[in-house]
């Protein structure tokens, strides 16, 4: 199994026979590409409509691959372009999708959209989308910072109760966020066991995603920087 960077929140995850695509905004066409051709299913998930993880562009790929299933947080059930859409399922917090070959659940975020936990091969891959602790402490009050402190728990408790070990964690490291930029990324490895820990929603500030590491590691997960796209690790 790999686990390929296509760009932000974007990676490729290739398993024997299928592929499974996160957040697909832009980066990494011909790798895309090549994987569509190869006509074997494929699975396609948004976690939520910001357009840095939901290009309609990949309404398309069926043009090339009939295989591909797409999977979307509830709330997006109603844009235009989904409606009619062959192959798809809409889940809401707590809902799952599975057949043969994966189980997609569905989970929730601190923003727009879901989190996605997907198990497959006796695997266990958590995809955050914009799931952290939002709490822009330099900026906000001392209530906001509070509130967002407490929907992130909130988050943290709900996905607890259904998971306590991720394979791999992808999860946002977002330097923007200013001086306590790493919070919910530590408060996750500080909550659950986490195999590989991979950042994301981090570009350009790769210096600071890579700051994360002995934090990480400190709490018995491995770390993989992948900050360009193509970059890939293999998940044993």
């Amino acid at each position: 199994m790999k686990l390929t960077y296509l760009f932000h929140s974007g990676f490729l995850l290739e398993a024997d026979g299928f592929a499974v695509v996160f957040d697909y905004y832009r980066g990494g066409e011909a790798i895309l590409d090549e994987v569509l051709r190869r006509g074997e299913p494929l699975y396609v998930l948004v976690s939520h409509e910001h357009r840095d993880h939901y290009n309609p562009e990949i309404l398309t790929w069926s043009r090339l691959n009939s295989r591909i299933c797409y999977l979307f947080p509830r709330e997006m059930d109603s844009r235009s372009e989904l409606v009619h859409l062959p192959n798809a399922a809409f889940l809401s917090r707590g809902e799952s999708f599975a057949d043969e070959r994966v189980r997609v659940t569905a989970f929730g975020s601190t923003d727009l959209g879901a989190s996605f936990e997907v198990e497959t091969g006796g695997r266990v891959i958590f995809h955050a989308g914009d799931l952290n602790n939002w709490h822009w402490t330099d900026e906000s009050t001392e209530e906001e910072v509070r509130e967002a402190e407490a929907a992130y728990r909130a988050e943290l408790d709900y996905l607890g109760q259904t998971v306590a070990r991720f394979d791999v964690a992808m999860f946002p490291v977002d330097a923007r966020l200013g001086s306590d930029y790493m919070r919910g990324a530590r408060q996750f490895v500080e909550r659950f066991e986490v195999g590989l820990f991979v950042p994301m929603h981090f570009y350009p500030a790769v210096a600071k995603a890579e700051a994360f590491a002995p934090i990480a590691r400190q709490h018995g997960a491995d770390f993989v920087l992948l900050s360009h796209t193509g970059d890939s690790v293999t998940i044993q």
